[in-house]
């Protein structure tokens, strides 16, 4: 039974001889039922030739029920739930102007609180006889292509306008067959959701999005109440679809705390998103690839023991968060809790707003944004086949090639050769990649050795504009410990004169990038 269901008490008094007796019983719980059929004409609305589709599944954010033979099913609701299809594979549901998908009803009878700074939803009166679920037939083959942001985070319409000018234009066209947000849809602000949507929409591909602490409702007194906005905008927080083989799960890990001094809000999943993800999966096959979607990364969360232990029995598992603008891969294995026959790869993606579009502007007025481990902002395109997907990071506005930068001096005396250290920023490495580098064409390649430190670059860059005003008021974060890094030291007997240093990477995907720098050796 769902947690807000109140159950109503019918009092029956019975008589047995000069006795009397008070019966109490449990009122039954209210439910919801409805049809999930083939919108055959793309209208939206059940004609009388259009069949219900078999063996759905349906949910209140709890239960998770498969559609009969006739396309019906029925759960149960109180008076502030969302039911929700979960998207099969080969079909497709509606999607608005903004190509946002539209699986889902809210019933909320009162509505949100009318106090909200930002609106929540509008009463939605008495429960509908039948809450039905339009689907249209979609091509789906076993390998396609996801974009992932992390954060896009604008605080004003300007924000938006980076974001619109920054990422977007190059997307327009793409082939990926669907885009995802991670949380921090927008910063505080939700007015600017309905302009943010509009932009990404004109990518032309369905967008999903998961909730952030940004996203939040800070106006109210408890987490239930905390994503009243979203809910009108996007609909259900924690949700889940199919698109081909792959079973994608995105959930709120975000706890509202409602208390300034406690940090507002902190990472947890509910018994309620808990029971819903062991619901879910009950209905999905065992060998599938299952992709957890969230805000805030899997290491803070208070009850991941919960989660793995749901998980840990699948072999093929992977997941991303973002939240933090900065970009590591986690392998999560006995020692951290998760007992799967392998690790668990977690990806805590970088973020489309960079260090929150802080930083100089270029020659357009968009902010650098680099991030605090000296990775330019952007995005990833995400390859899924069957079983396997591969990550590849694409910084905004810069060639898809450019996945590195290297770090060296200029110019060095060559009594300054055995003291100098070549440091190499791979955006979207991990401790699995392997790195190597070379001096000049005619030299061997040696291996790097990953370090765990600031990037020298981004340091240099962030002490050159402490030093200045930034144009538009917002200061770049301090280095941060960058987990992409490696070193070498830069090879000995070089003559004077110009030398190129030549990097190549190999990433836990196969994937293969070279890069190269001019340095000079003086007399």
């Amino acid at each position: 039974m769902p947690d807000r269901i109140a159950a109503a008490v019918l009092r029956v008094v019975l008589l047995i001889g000069p006795f009397a007796f008070e019966v109490h019983a449990a009122e039954p719980p209210q439910t919801v039922s409805g049809c999930v059929f083939l919108d055959l004409d793309g209208d939206g609305k059940r004609g009388s030739a259009e069949p219900g589709l078999p063996e759905v599944r349906v949910s209140n954010g709890r239960e998770v029920v498969a559609t009969d033979s006739q396309g019906r099913y029925v759960l149960p609701i109180d008076d502030d739930e969302i039911i929700f299809l979960i998207k099969p594979r080969g079909y497709m549901c509606p999607l608005d102007a903004c190509n946002l998908p539209r699986f889902h009803y809210i019933h909320k009878p009162a509505g949100s609180p009318p106090e909200l700074e930002h609106a929540g939803v509008a009463p939605t009166g008495p429960l509908p006889a039948s809450v039905d679920f339009p689907l249209v037939k979609h091509d789906e083959p076993d390998r396609f292509k996801v974009v992932m942001f992390g954060d896009p985070q604008p605080r004003d319409v300007a924000e938006v306008n980076y974001m619109t000018r920054d990422l977007l234009p190059e997307l327009v066209g793409t082939d990926a067959a669907f885009g995802v947000s991670l949380g921090d849809v927008a910063f505080d602000d939700l007015n600017v959701y309905e302009l943010l949507n509009a932009s990404i929409g004109a990518v032309g591909i369905p967008w999903y999005n998961v909730f952030g602490n940004h996203d939040e409702n800070y106006d109210v007194t408890s987490d239930e109440l905390a994503d009243e906005t979203w809910e009108r905008i996007y609909g259900p927080p924690t949700f889940s679809f199919d698109w081909g083989p792959v079973h994608f799960i995105a959930f709120d890990d975000v706890m509202y705390d409602g208390d300034e001094e406690r940090g507002r809000y902190h990472c947890e999943l509910t018994e309620k998103q808990l029971a819903f993800i062991e619901n879910d999966l009950a209905h999905v096959d065992r060998d599938a690839l299952v992709v957890l979607m969230m805000h805030i990364p899997l290491f803070k969360m208070l009850n991941r023991d919960r989660l793995f232990a749901l998980l840990e029995d699948r072999p093929h598992t992977f997941s991303l968060s973002a939240h933090w603008h900065e970009q590591w891969h986690e392998f999560y294995d006995a020692e951290d809790g998760w007992h799967g026959e392998r690790p668990h790869h977690h990806l805590v993606h970088g973020t489309a707003c960079g260090s929150w579009w802080a930083g100089a502007p270029d020659e357009f007025g968009i902010p650098h944004a680099t991030m605090a481990d000296g990775a330019p902002n952007g995005y990833s395109i995400i390859t899924f086949d069957g079983h396997d997907y591969s990550v590849r990071y694409k910084a905004a506005r810069r060639p898809a090639d450019e996945q590195m930068h290297i770090h060296a001096p200029d110019t060095i005396s060559a009594a300054e050769i055995p003291a100098t250290e070549v440091l190499v920023n791979v955006y979207a490495a991990s401790e699995r990649s392997i790195v190597e580098m070379k001096v000049d064409d005619a030299r061997e390649w040696m291996r790097m050795k990953r370090v765990e430190r600031p990037d020298p670059s981004y340091a240099a860059l962030k002490a050159t504009e402490s030093s200045q005003t930034p144009p538009n008021g917002r200061e770049l974060p301090k280095p941060a410990v960058c987990r992409h890094l490696w070193s070498a030291p830069l090879p000995g007997a070089l003559p004077a004169g110009a030398h190129v240093i030549h990097v190549r990477t190999v990433d836990m995907f196969g994937q293969e990038d070279e890069a190269a720098r001019v340095i000079r050796i003086r007399e």
